[in-house]
């Protein structure tokens, strides 16, 4: 174990158990797909390597998640809370990350009025139809489930993809041409639809591309503000 690594493994309070709980999140989606339990050689393998390794309870060993169902996980970062007693890991998820072949191991809802309420309070955010079609489409990509529009792109891959990209696109341009406000906000759904499974399947977040967004209008500002000065 390097020096580096020797120290992290420190920060962390370990309990009698020497373990640590781990929760496991897409960084792509966002989805928190699973929590399982590290501890001391889990973790330093675990920064070491760049893949989650984690301890079994059940069976009293170490595992590296994906060895034999190919479903790995590639971190993308990791961080601790403010006691230093729960790990967040995020990850580049392949396939499903639950042994049920579910995307996530967290798909049995528990809802009541309030959650309800709380979760129409969420929708009625602009863009929350974003965080669900990209949470619905990396669910596609790890599940495939059969029949699924989705499923058929992700099995035919990017060039397929490309091409429907391409396609939309164009139907897009003939829409704004034809003035036809109606076919233009179907078309652009579409158009934005094979987008975002085009960044998925290239492992590309939305938030990145948000991101870019928000620093290039941070650019622009500055240059005005610039410009105004002069």
């Amino acid at each position: 174990m390097s020096q580096n690594v020797e120290t992290l493994v420190q920060q962390i309070k370990w309990d009698a158990s020497g373990l640590v709980p781990a929760v496991v999140q897409d960084s792509g989606s966002k989805e928190v797909l699973m929590l399982a339990y590290m501890n001391k050689e889990s973790l330093a393998k675990s920064l070491e390597s760049g893949t989650t390794w984690f301890w079994s309870r059940s069976r009293n060993e170490l595992w590296n998640k994906g060895a034999t169902s190919g479903h790995t996980q590639r971190i993308v970062s990791m961080s601790y809370d403010c006691d230093g007693d729960t790990l967040l890991v995020r990850v580049e998820q392949q396939g499903p990350a639950c042994h049920t072949g579910s995307y996530s191991c967290f798909y049995n809802a528990m809802e009541s009025e309030a959650v309800q309420a709380a979760t129409a309070a969420a929708q009625a955010d602009r863009f929350a139809v974003l965080n669900q079609l990209e949470s619905v489409i990396a669910s596609r990509q790890a599940e495939r489930p059969e029949g699924a529009y989705t499923t058929y792109l992700f099995e035919h891959g990017v060039d397929k993809i490309l091409k429907k990209v391409g396609e939309e696109a164009s139907e897009v341009i003939i829409a704004a041409k034809n003035a036809d406000l109606d076919e233009l906000r179907y078309e652009t759904s579409d158009l934005i639809f094979h987008l975002m499974v085009l960044l998925r399947e290239r492992g590309l977040p939305l938030d990145d591309v948000l991101a870019e967004l928000g620093r290039r209008h941070g650019k622009q500002k500055s240059e005005y503000a610039q410009s105004q000065a002069k």
